[in-house]
């Protein structure tokens, strides 16, 4: 039986947890491979952080963190968005509901940085279409917060 070998370094990774004094840090040489395990979008790894015990996988902190659906599909409707199609239209596309899509959506915004990285390089989208994106999601909040004021009674 021959030897492992060094483990990779995970040099460009650095701890999600915000009490760790190496947090955000890479190349601080504190992350190891925690194994992997499954999802519907294949093999996830794992990391553990040597300074603060802190375990986490390679989506946390990302749009897909803690999904159960493939990350292609969640990308196809988002794109599906970005040329105008209708919340309920790409629902009935996807086979999915309704409130999952614009949760898709919200988890998008709250993560716009990440991506609009995504959509303009790997996806090839224009910056037009990103920004009638955002502007859909802008006014998809205002409504969402109208309404929440209106149930509330206060307004």
């Amino acid at each position: 039986m021959g030897r492992r070998g060094k483990a990779p370094a995970y040099s460009e990774v650095c701890c999600p947890n915000r009490e760790c004094d190496l947090y955000g840090r890479t190349k601080a040489g504190n992350i190891v491979s925690n194994g992997t395990y499954a999802t519907q979008s294949g093999r996830l790894r794992k990391f553990i952080c040597r300074n603060c015990k802190t375990v986490f996988n390679e989506r946390t902190g990302t749009v897909f963190f803690d999904l159960r659906t493939p990350e292609d599909k969640v990308i196809l409707a988002l794109k599906l968005l970005l040329k105008g199609l209708s919340v309920r239209g790409i629902a009935e596309v996807l086979e999915a509901k309704p409130d999952t899509i614009l949760s898709w959506l919200r988890r998008a915004a709250e993560h716009s940085a990440e991506v609009e990285n995504l959509l303009l390089r790997d996806l090839k989208v224009s910056k037009v279409e990103l920004d009638e994106l955002w502007t859909f999601v802008q006014k998809k909040r205002l409504k969402d917060w109208k309404r929440r004021r209106a149930s509330s009674g206060s307004g």
